[in-house]
């Protein structure tokens, strides 16, 4: 089983998009059975709050749903349960070694580190665009599943 867990400043924007992105994704593959795919935050300025309805309004045309997941925050033993910690930008990984303390497996990177076009994601809550974030997300999942392909992990 492949066990992902995305991450950014609040767990309510960027990386519950990416969760339930990745999620529909395998599950139209039919491979969701070989994935564990959760998020968290960095912070804990939004714990227990619910996805952004930025968020829940861009994927609702898709069908895919949020209902249910609350934020949450990362926790130092997550490090050890994970394969892949995949971050939106730089700030989170300065926030996340902070709490994780270092990377001896190299299990952290950026979602679009794996792209032809390594980046930030784009935090929708400050640019209120939620469209530029779902774009990159979706690139970011798209090039996760082919790395993941490459490596004969699927």
């Amino acid at each position: 089983m492949i066990k992902v867990l995305f991450l950014c400043h609040g767990n309510i924007c960027r990386s519950p998009m990416a969760e339930f992105v990745l999620k529909d994704k395998v599950a139209k593959l039919g491979i969701e059975e070989r994935f564990e795919i959760n998020s968290a935050a960095t912070s804990r300025e939004e714990i227990g709050n619910p996805v952004h309805y930025g968020t829940r309004r861009k994927l609702a045309p898709m069908g895919i749903s949020t209902a249910g997941k609350t934020a949450v925050q990362v926790k130092a033993s997550d490090y050890d349960y994970y394969d892949y910690l995949l971050i939106m930008d730089e700030n989170n990984r300065r926030n996340l070694m902070r709490i994780i303390g270092s990377d001896p497996e190299n299990k952290v990177h950026g979602l679009l580190d794996f792209s032809d076009r390594p980046r930030n994601i784009a935090d929708p809550w400050y640019t209120g665009n939620f469209d530029v974030t779902y774009d990159d997300i979706v690139e970011g999942c798209d090039t996760f599943l082919e790395h993941l392909i490459k490596k004969g992990e699927i």
